[in-house]
């Protein structure tokens, strides 16, 4: 969600955090602002609305100063204004924060009845009036942040600096992410290693409860018991190359056309192209011990672990639960004592996939994560971690995080197959056959954009849209409906295919556009019939199969696409991309701010 950036420089900091905050702002914002330290005195700059906003203000009330901190905001407890925007501050102290303060109501009244006026309607300011209440009584910077952080109940990661302390900032987290980059005399605060990639390759990532003390010449943390603790400094390989838009209108477009490639470099973290067969890390558990399987993701990493369910129970017969993370704990689930929860999160951070992943682990689960940054939190509190190798995604809308996903999950599936004696080496060889066809047959994909584009400007002109699938077309659809709602805005529904006559059917209309997700499976028959059942009622059917699909249906449909044959197995990856590539051009012919779209964060730091 919001983004933090703190510098302790050796030049004038103010464009180097808003060229940090521009490397943020693919996680979602509402207002942003920077403070540096001037002299004895602290000078702020904050602006509603997109960074734009901010550069215009800074150009015409420019800051001075060699450190300073900033912020992007999503708001939460305030609207979006200049006055809830981040930071906030008094005249001895200037703070940014990412997540909730759950007592802050307590605590504001608390603070005003001593006599102190806060300026905004945010919880984040109580923060600032506590340090410097701190202050006041004589305290040190550290010694007021740590006593002002026991009063603190909630989340939040914190970046703080103190006015005629030029060579201080303070770092603290609990339970949202802060990482630390060292650089040759200078020092670096940050939400995401992404913000300081032109920075400094150097990082450590804080664990929750520590605070550090962070100078020139260095960092000291303490955890949450306040004693002394060393942190891993390591090498990141994230550039500032890594987010530009290569010539594509959109990130999203990019990430789109980037997904033959990462599929290809996540299946070669897996397969054994001589033997045809999966290779995982060493696990800390024998799979063929494990009697149940918790999938628990949020969104479309929800939707990637349907898909799953559907692959590890037909492959490796094994039972399998997939709940969204924000249920799961409040269902108070029955997990077996040689169970394993599955944790699915691109950022690592999803605060409700997190607080399950807690849960779990206190109930003894085995923990196995699937990320797209193992120094994340949700990868560091997992006995065992598998990485997908999709880069960094900018764009809000999740598209190559989803695909990878789902190719690890592929693997997943065959090797713990593998492993319970569920299939034998000839099925592990053609199954592994197939996946390593995928990446070329989405690149085949791709060549039906300019068709797709086509068809987006008669979606663009519904009011409403549904997505029919069956068997791991399902969650596609499901997935479709959620891309186009969450860019363009317009409200669309996913369904199993065998659900339509259970109450959606009543939608359909010559003017409610329906796509029907069917490869040639062994339920094609079945959705076959439903989609006649649409047509029957006037519906308009964009038609996703392939070409023998596409032979036996393909003129009863307004529009076919017609994809690449493939084993059903793998299917679900590539018709995830058409989707995507549908949603993307209905954004775009309505207007919509496509990479950062409205009310939505990339990253879900806060429950």
């Amino acid at each position: 969600m919001c983004g933090i950036i703190g510098i302790i420089g050796k030049s004038e900091v103010a464009p180097l955090l808003m060229e940090a905050l521009k490397r943020l702002e693919y996680r979602g914002y509402d207002s942003a602002g920077v403070a540096t330290l001037v002299d004895g005195g602290i000078e702020r700059r904050r602006a509603e609305g997109k960074l734009a906003n901010l550069q215009d203000l800074l150009e015409r009330q420019p800051v001075s100063g060699r450190i300073g901190i900033g912020h992007t905001r999503w708001a939460t407890h305030g609207v979006p204004n200049e006055k809830n925007a981040h930071p906030h501050a008094t005249d001895k102290a200037a703070v940014v924060h990412n997540g909730i303060i759950e007592n802050f109501q307590e605590l504001r009244d608390d603070l005003e009845a001593g006599g102190r006026r806060l300026a905004s309607d945010t919880d984040s300011e109580v923060v600032v009036h506590l340090i410097t209440r701190y202050l006041e009584e004589g305290l040190a910077p550290e010694a007021a942040t740590a006593a002002a952080l026991r009063h603190l109940q909630g989340a939040f990661a914190l970046g703080i600096v103190f006015a005629g302390q030029h060579d201080l900032m303070i770092g603290a987290r609990r339970g949202s992410p802060l990482a630390i980059g060292f650089g040759g005399g200078e020092m670096y605060l940050a939400s995401d290693a992404l913000a300081l990639a032109p920075l400094t390759s150097r990082i450590m990532y804080l664990d929750d409860g520590d605070q550090a003390v962070i100078t020139s010449a260095g960092a000291t943390v303490h955890d949450a018991a306040g004693g002394r603790v060393e942190r891993p400094v390591k090498l990141t390989a994230l550039s500032g190359a890594t987010i530009g838009r290569g010539g594509y209108r959109h990130f999203m477009l990019k990430e789109i056309y980037e997904q033959p490639q990462v599929i290809g470099d996540t299946l070669h973290g897996f397969v054994n192209p001589a033997a045809r067969s999966i290779t995982l890390p060493e696990l800390s558990f024998d799979a063929a011990g494990i009697s149940r399987l918790a999938i628990i993701a949020c969104g479309t990493s929800f939707y990637a672990g349907l898909v799953a369910k559907y692959w590890f129970e037909t492959i490796a017969r094994l039972p399998v639960d997939a709940d969204i993370a924000s249920e799961f704990r409040y269902r108070q689930p029955v997990l077996p004592a040689d169970g394993m929860a599955l944790f699915i999160s691109q950022s690592g951070e999803t605060a409700d996939t997190l607080a399950a992943l807690r849960h779990a682990k206190a109930r003894g689960q085995k923990i196995l994560s699937i990320v797209n940054v193992p120094e994340s939190s949700i990868a560091r509190a997992s006995d065992a971690v598998l990485k997908t190798y999709a880069g960094p995604e900018v764009g809000v809308a999740s598209t190559k995080s989803l695909t990878t996903q789902l190719t690890v999950l592929a693997c997943l599936a065959i090797a713990f197959a593998r492993r319970r004696g569920a299939i034998d080496q000839a099925t592990e060889a053609g199954l592994v056959g197939s996946l390593t066809e995928v990446p070329a047959k989405a690149a085949e994909v791709l060549n039906h954009d300019e068709r797709l584009r086509q068809l987006a400007r008669e979606v663009a002109e519904s009011k409403g849209v549904l997505y029919l699938g069956r068997g791991t077309s399902y969650p596609i659809a499901l997935e479709g409906a959620l891309k186009l709602k969450e860019i363009s805005y317009i409200h669309a529904e996913g369904h199993a295919a065998g659900e339509m006559k259970h109450g959606p059917i009543a939608l359909i209309d010559e003017t409610v556009p329906v796509i029907v997700i069917a490869p040639t499976d062994e339920l094609f028959e079945k959705t076959a019939s439903n989609m006649r059942e649409v047509i029957a009622r006037d519906g308009r059917v964009i038609f996703l199969s392939d070409a023998k699909g596409a032979e036996k249906l393909g003129d009863l449909a307004a529009a076919t696409i017609v994809l690449p044959e493939v084993d059903a197995f793998v299917a679900p990856i590539l018709y995830a991309i058409p989707v995507q590539l549908l949603a993307y051009h209905v954004a775009v012919i309505k207007g919509t701010d496509v990479d950062q779209p409205r009310n939505l964060a990339k990253s879900v730091t806060v429950e």
